[in-house]
């Protein structure tokens, strides 16, 4: 049996303002692809805390990684905040900077 290829995980507090752009990026970068499952996820506790691996709403975990965080980036709800190669602010990673962390699909095997 093989398992599933990569795993992405989508954090974001309720209502987050950016978590749409993110999807909406992220189905872009993902178009046609199978090896690549992704959830979604409610990152903030009952106790108004952030959920394990959130560092700002929203923010992507590829294989329970966090590629977009810093050293030392600690915890939190608040909105996250992302800088592309040009170095414009945006609410979500660039499609760009989605494909360069996601990769490109595995060869397909008889499909």
């Amino acid at each position: 049996m093989r398992s599933f290829g990569m795993r992405v995980i989508v954090l974001a507090v309720p209502d987050c303002p950016n978590a749409m752009l993110l999807e909406e990026r992220l189905a872009q970068v993902l178009d046609g692809r199978r090896d690549v499952s992704v959830s979604r996820q409610v990152s903030m506790t009952s106790g108004k805390r952030p959920g394990r691996g959130c560092t700002g709403s929203p923010t992507i975990l590829i294989d329970g990684t966090d590629p977009f965080a810093g050293p030392g980036q600690s915890a939190t709800v608040s909105c996250r905040l992302y800088r592309d190669g040009d170095g414009r602010i945006s609410g979500a990673p660039s499609v760009s900077q989605l494909r360069q962390v996601i990769g490109e699909p595995a060869a397909a095997s008889g499909a």
